[in-house]
């Protein structure tokens, strides 16, 4: 009897490189947009979410957080830090509506583009490592109990930046749910969980308590 493909997990890991390239003032973050490799972009967006998750004040974004603490400019943070990574699939374009964001303000503040921050901000990229953890889960139970011990990293690889990989506005977990065990109630209630407002422990348990319910259908 044919069984259906099976859920693997996945663990990542990030080597982190600061590269030479930085920035002390609005235009040269601008020009640096335009230098950075896409693991940058990626470093300082998609996985800067995943580092500071369980901050309760400032951005996890960290071009916001540059902007706020080391250049005092609250309104132009909140506009970055606004960007939501779930809505991009591509990094070229959410590259693109942080240009845009930044252009806006420097041409309305051209005095504002060139005054020096109280630190500069530096550039950095990172590699991803990864590697399966355990058997695959076949059936909603395993799956279930594959999410209860799952570690922040896990969830990040799989729940965050899988939009890049799928070039869906899903995650892997819905996805496999819907596409393969045929569960679209269980992905559209997963793929709702604001990762925002939760952090990525209270993430887990909320899949964990969904599809643990799903399971009695």
């Amino acid at each position: 009897m044919e069984t259906n493909p099976g859920f693997q997990f996945v663990t990542a890991s990030y080597v982190i490189r600061i590269n030479n390239q930085k920035a002390t003032t609005l235009n040269e973050l601008r020009r640096g947009l335009d230098q950075a490799s896409d693991d940058s972009i990626f470093f300082h967006t998609f996985q800067s979410l995943g580092r500071n998750h369980f901050l309760t004040e400032g951005f996890s974004s960290d071009l916001a957080q540059w902007v706020l603490i080391g250049l005092n400019r609250p309104r132009l943070a909140e506009r970055l830090g606004g960007l939501d990574v779930r809505d991009y699939l591509s990094l070229a374009e959410l590259r693109g509506d942080v240009r845009c964001i930044l252009n806006e303000y420097c041409e309305a503040q051209p005095r504002e583009a060139d005054i020096s921050s109280f630190e500069p901000f530096h550039f950095c990229e990172c590699s991803e490592v990864t590697a399966p953890l355990g058997p695959e889960a076949h059936t909603l139970a395993e799956f279930r109990e594959g999410l209860e011990g799952l570690s922040s990293a896990t969830i990040y690889y799989h729940f965050l930046i899988s939009r890049l990989r799928l070039q869906l506005k899903t995650n892997d977990f819905s996805y496999w749910l819907e596409s393969v065990m045929d569960r679209p109630d269980l992905a559209r209630r997963i793929n709702r969980i604001d990762i925002y407002t939760n952090t990525l422990d209270s993430a887990r348990d909320e899949m964990v308590r969904i599809v643990r319910a799903g399971e009695r259908r």
